[in-house]
């Protein structure tokens, strides 16, 4: 509907001389559309750093859309304790909000809405949203993922090596996957250490598989941080989400 709406609206400013062909145009295109988007059913959520506190001790990250089935916009935030690598207590925040959507929105609306309802929260915690960290990697959009990441920081002089390792079981509704990530750091002096990020045998209900997303460090170097793109199926499609792993290096 919102891709109909769109196109309209622009049939609307053309001259009257080029609205004849335009609308041709437009109806074989929304039965192109019509013919591919089945295969696309679910959504992809847009996934924000929200910053870190001062102190580099809590990171809030949070991602948005609009629900597929529902068309109302949506969005969840996570406060997690970088050097316990899980939430903090209420530390998950999230809301749909039964609103129509018209042509163009992204649902980052509701993104806002929910940061405005729990800022009490965030600024317990001493966020600061200009310090986001130091990405080292990071997943472009339409790029192959990868299991086995390998690369030079060069503002450390180190080396970092990390292998999702992921094992899924079922099928359709009754899928469930789990992972682990195993991280090799490798400092100036070629002394290495080994670490092993999550939880090898927490199997999530409905997930397919893991991706690396971002890497980065915490804004005092002292921690790293990974973000995993969720393959979730809904029994329609595949919906995209977001989590993270973290891990104290120093």
């Amino acid at each position: 509907m919102l891709i109909a709406q769109l196109f309209w609206n622009l049939f609307d400013i053309c001259s009257m001389e080029a609205q004849g062909m335009f609308k041709r145009g437009c109806i074989l295109l929304l039965l192109l559309v019509g013919l591919v988007v089945p295969s696309l059913a679910g959504d992809v959520a847009t996934y924000v750093n929200l910053g870190f506190s001062v102190n580099s001790r809590y990171f809030l990250f949070g991602y948005y859309g609009i629900d597929d089935k529902t068309s109302n916009p949506y969005a969840n935030m996570y406060l997690v304790d970088v050097h316990a690598n899980e939430f903090v207590p209420e530390g998950r925040m999230r809301g749909i909000y039964p609103v129509e959507v018209s042509a163009g929105q992204d649902g980052s609306g509701a993104l806002y809405t929910l940061f405005a309802d729990n800022v009490e929260t965030i600024k317990e915690y001493g966020i600061d949203h200009l310090r986001s960290g130091r990405i080292v990697y990071l997943l472009i959009n339409g790029a192959e993922p990868k299991s086995h990441l390998e690369f030079r920081d060069f503002e450390r002089n180190s080396s970092v090596s990390v292998d999702l390792v992921q094992k899924s079981e079922g099928s359709g509704k009754t899928v469930r996957s789990a992972f682990h990530l195993n991280l090799k750091l490798k400092d100036a002096n070629g002394k290495t250490r080994d670490y092993v990020v999550g939880l090898p045998d927490y199997y999530r209900s409905g997930v397919k598989r893991y991706r690396i997303k971002q890497v980065c460090y915490s804004p005092d170097e002292s921690s790293l941080v990974f973000i995993l793109e969720k393959e979730e199926l809904d029994g329609e499609g595949s919906d995209i989400r977001y989590m993270v792993e973290t891990v104290k290096i120093r």
